[in-house]
């Protein structure tokens, strides 16, 4: 039986952090373009499932530059009760689904967010997330990351009245000997809707979560000019020096230009 299949892009106007940050161009293209040829790209390469792709935002901007792609994405007005920065994304995903799903008259299977701001995909890192999660029934979500440069068990401080401690106290000598443990990166998020759909969940990761693996790009979130900047010269570096995220490079630089044209 064919399933149903939510891409979400989620960006609100205001940041405090980063003014206007959702609506920032990396290397000539603009954020939210590197999202929406990978949602196209996920479209595409899922046959076996009725896909839909939503925006839902506040920014008219942000709305602008999505339905000049005239790609069939389906704009979700945000509510202002959804629209502070202490507002959590997942209530946004729940939103997100109910306004789909009314607006479908269908229910989805699965969602996937993919971040504006974390846009250092490699081309099929969705898809393999994806696959990733329907390999695994039991799990709520899959969340993408990789491996911690630091460690709360072993090289991680947290402050003690005058002093500052191990995050975690138990006695370990070497890296080695400590547990793994994983950054998150916050690009790609693959949520089973129903769990999405409870109402007695209001924190993500109070899910059954697993891990989709992804290229340590520094584990950039861009929530500051220096972000920003920092996440130019690597991407820059990647773009042009590896074969893979070349490859995302390029076809998003190919549906931005098709963009273009058509509003010549």
């Amino acid at each position: 039986m064919k399933q149903n299949m939510l891409i979400t892009i989620c960006g609100r106007a205001g940041s405090k952090g980063f003014k206007n940050k959702n609506l920032k161009s990396l290397l000539g293209i603009p954020l939210v373009y590197y999202s929406l040829a990978n949602a196209m790209y996920l479209k595409a390469h899922t046959a076996d499932a009725q896909v839909d792709i939503c925006l839902n935002t506040d920014s008219e901007e942000l709305i602008g530059l999505v339905e000049k792609a005239r790609c069939g994405v389906e704009i979700i007005r945000r509510p202002e009760y959804l629209c502070g920065g202490t507002v959590g994304k997942f209530e946004v995903y729940k939103h997100c689904l109910k306004v789909m799903e009314e607006r479908k008259g269908y229910l989805y299977d699965y969602m996937i967010d993919l971040d504006i701001t974390s846009p250092m995909r490699k081309l099929d890192d969705s898809l393999n997330a994806l696959n990733c999660h329907r390999a695994c029934p039991d799990a709520d979500l899959t969340i993408t990351g990789c491996p911690s440069r630091r460690n709360p068990y072993f090289n991680m401080v947290e402050e003690d009245g005058s002093f500052v401690k191990k995050v975690i106290n138990i006695p370990i000598e070497a890296r080695q000997q400590a547990p793994k443990v994983y950054d998150m990166n916050a690009s790609i998020y693959v949520l089973r809707s129903g769990f999405v759909r409870d109402e007695n969940q209001h924190l993500i990761l109070n899910g059954r979560s697993i891990i989709y693996q992804m290229y340590d790009t520094a584990i950039l979130d861009i929530d500051s000019e220096e972000d920003f900047e920092l996440m130019t010269v690597i991407a820059k570096y990647l773009f042009e020096g590896n074969k893979e995220f070349n490859e995302m490079y390029n076809a998003t630089k190919a549906f931005y230009e098709e963009v273009k044209a058509r509003d010549e």
